[in-house]
């Protein structure tokens, strides 16, 4: 209909020209020259506090479906950054200093969003990338999207129907509090949550932020980390960060994979191990006769 109408329009003018009408002020009667430059092709960029109905690993233009976050969803886009300077000729992979530099940004604003670390509750973090093809025809944004999971063994995104915004600004659910260990000689095999206030052996205590270094000299060197962890369990229960401490209460560390740490992540979740007796409360500032030195 639209090309008809202006079939017409031009009928009508060139009718009309014999006839002796004049040019409007302005023109010059040449209608090839008088079209405005057609305007570049916009780049397709998500928006952030948006939802999804499931997690994405690439963000394919074509499955990209927000949902509100009153709706269910497994997934939420806390923040969309960019990296207008990369010039590679595929999306950033693991351990790229693009990567490096998305993940350091995705970290940073997610934990400003939940109000806490987002390492200390049961919240997962990735970092989503344009397909291939978009990128090459130069999308150069990536998504910060968090997942609530189903527990600390079990990183299955969890569905929702609310924002995880502020989430872990005070009390919440999804904090990390005290758990039963399962333990197969030195190693632990599940960390089961239960309340601070049941009968339990374990709690975290906070992340320790490891120093730079390869991911194969980090668990060459464990004791860094477990020594590490000791200094945040004094500052928790509120006990003399000395030589005593390894006497007072052992550690349990949850580190990042191998990809992760690769990628800039170096936050270790430290855990209080109480080996030698059961607790039934919180240690967060018990004192030293709360843990004795045995």
């Amino acid at each position: 209909m639209r090309r008809w109408l202006t079939g017409i329009a031009l009928s009508t003018v060139v009718a009309l020209a014999p006839a002796g009408c004049t040019r409007p002020a302005g023109t010059d009667g040449d209608l090839s020259d008088d079209w405005a430059p057609m305007a570049a092709p916009a780049v397709f960029t998500p928006a952030p506090d948006t939802c999804h109905a499931q997690p994405q690993e690439v963000g394919y233009v074509g499955a990209y479906a927000p949902v509100d976050c009153d709706q269910p969803h497994r997934v939420e886009t806390l923040h969309v950054g960019s990296l207008p300077s990369a010039d590679t000729k595929t999306p950033p992979t693991a351990g790229s200093a693009q990567m490096r530099t998305a993940f350091a940004e995705c970290d940073r604003q997610t934990r400003s969003a939940l109000g806490a670390d987002w390492r200390s509750g049961r919240v997962g973090l990735s970092v989503v990338f344009p397909s291939p093809a978009a990128w090459s025809g130069g999308a150069r944004w990536f998504r910060c999207d968090v997942t609530e999971l189903r527990g600390l063994d079990v990183p299955v995104p969890v569905r929702r129907t609310a924002s995880l915004s502020g989430t872990l600004s005070g009390a919440s659910p999804l904090r990390h509090g005290c758990f039963n260990a399962k333990t197969s000689g030195d190693e632990v095999i599940e960390m089961v949550a239960v309340k601070c206030t049941a009968r339990h052996r374990a709690e975290f205590v906070g992340i320790w932020k490891a120093p730079k270094s390869s991911y194969k000299d980090f668990l060459d060197n464990a004791g860094r980390a477990h020594r590490g962890c000791r200094s945040l369990i004094a500052k928790f229960a509120k006990v003399p960060d000395d030589n005593n401490l390894q006497y007072r209460a052992g550690t349990i560390f949850y580190h990042p994979a191998e990809a992760e740490w690769r990628s800039g992540n170096r936050g270790v979740q430290c855990f209080l191990w109480s080996s030698e007796r059961v607790l039934t409360r919180s240690m967060k500032g018990a004192g030293s006769r709360a843990l004795p030195i045995t």
